[in-house]
């Protein structure tokens, strides 16, 4: 869409209602989405598709207003059934690694219903728990521990509410669950395998001695890489696991070394906590330059546009050219550099996401 497509007249109306409401930051992007209101209903569009278009855009800025408070503050999304009970030793789990989690500083965010999604708000606390609930006519509203804080949004749509549990958190842990906790697990991938979402540790965590998530496994082995329909190494990403201990530490340790990435162009920017060495750099090429289109991989300086920015330029980096085709392989080489010699020897806390 370019600015041009609406008169200049209707433009400068607009314009002059954002003048009046004192928007100036970002003000393209405002203004871009107000056109799109105009176009929809110049387009005749249909009373049911405005009706979700304005109720999504309601939703997310309802949730964006929760977020912004904590928008520095690390954070992991736990997902699971809204029907394990107290007594089961599954939601034990899930409060202890959230507990296990917050008390190095994380938040949690949880889809705010009963269950995993409570006994992990139980385990953070009101003041470290997060919550995106879904207006559904059969289950009960917010648990009590996200909405004593008023830390809690609700929605109406699964679209938007899966939107804002991925898209503020640092890491992700799954617990056994039905259709909905599935359908999150398997969003999750794949956003990572496709390379829509940036790479993140996905923790499958299980009771003690449980099989679900390895039943999981099996088919995938079985069934679905050998089909061809994913490619041998699509579930390495995730770590299945029945330690709370050791789901933890793959949620925290991801962020030991690595700290964000962002496309210059063709050109992949990771940076790092620690500067690499040259005999490091030399074994990622050796181990990922089946990966690259072109050259190497590099040290390298902040790039124009992050300098323009003030995008993470006191860190070290290293750029290469991807082949895009390998893009969702991107979390091996994430892994590698957190094993790094010069790799800090604590993890850290990821970085607030980027524009």
């Amino acid at each position: 869409m370019t600015d041009e497509i609406l008169p200049p007249a209707l433009r400068a109306e607009i314009n002059a209602v954002l003048d009046d409401a004192g928007v100036h930051a970002d003000r393209r992007l405002v203004l871009r989405m107000l056109q799109t209101a105009v176009l929809l209903g110049e387009d005749g569009t249909d009373r049911l598709d405005l009706k979700i278009a304005s109720a999504a855009l309601s939703e997310m800025r309802s949730a964006f207003r929760l977020f912004a408070p904590f928008h520095g503050v690390p954070k992991v999304t736990v997902f699971g059934s809204a029907r394990t009970a107290q007594d089961d030793p599954l939601y034990r789990q899930a409060r202890d690694v959230a507990a296990a989690l917050a008390a190095e500083g994380w938040m949690v965010v949880t889809g705010a219903g009963p269950g995993i999604m409570q006994a992990a708000a139980e385990g953070a606390g009101p003041e470290r728990s997060l919550g995106v609930s879904i207006r559904l006519p059969f289950e009960e509203k917010a648990n009590t521990i996200v909405a004593e804080q008023e830390h809690v949004v609700a929605m109406k749509y699964f679209f938007t509410r899966k939107l804002m549990l991925m898209k503020e958190s640092g890491g992700f842990i799954c617990l056994p669950g039905g259709f909905g906790t599935l359908d999150e697990m398997f969003e999750l991938l794949t956003l990572q395998q496709t390379g829509k979402a940036e790479p993140m540790p996905i923790v499958l965590l299980d009771e003690p001695g449980g099989t679900f998530w390895r039943g999981l496994e099996r088919f995938v082995q079985e069934d679905l890489a050998p089909t061809g329909v994913i490619s041998p190494g699509d579930f390495d990403r995730v770590r299945i696991t029945d330690s709370v201990t050791e789901a933890a530490a793959v949620v925290t340790g991801f962020w030991r070394n690595y700290d964000s990435l962002r496309w210059v162009g063709d050109l992949l920017v990771l940076r790092l906590r620690a500067e690499p060495t040259s005999d490091e750099i030399a074994q990622l090429n050796e181990q990922f330059g089946s990966m690259l289109s072109s050259g190497r991989i590099e040290a390298c300086g902040p790039q124009p546009a992050e300098l323009a920015d003030k995008d993470r330029v006191e860190l070290p980096r290293l750029s290469l050219h991807l082949d895009q085709r390998s893009v969702g392989s991107l979390f091996r080489l994430i892994g590698a550099v957190n094993r790094f010699g010069s790799a800090p020897s604590a993890p850290s806390a990821p970085s607030a996401p980027s524009a």
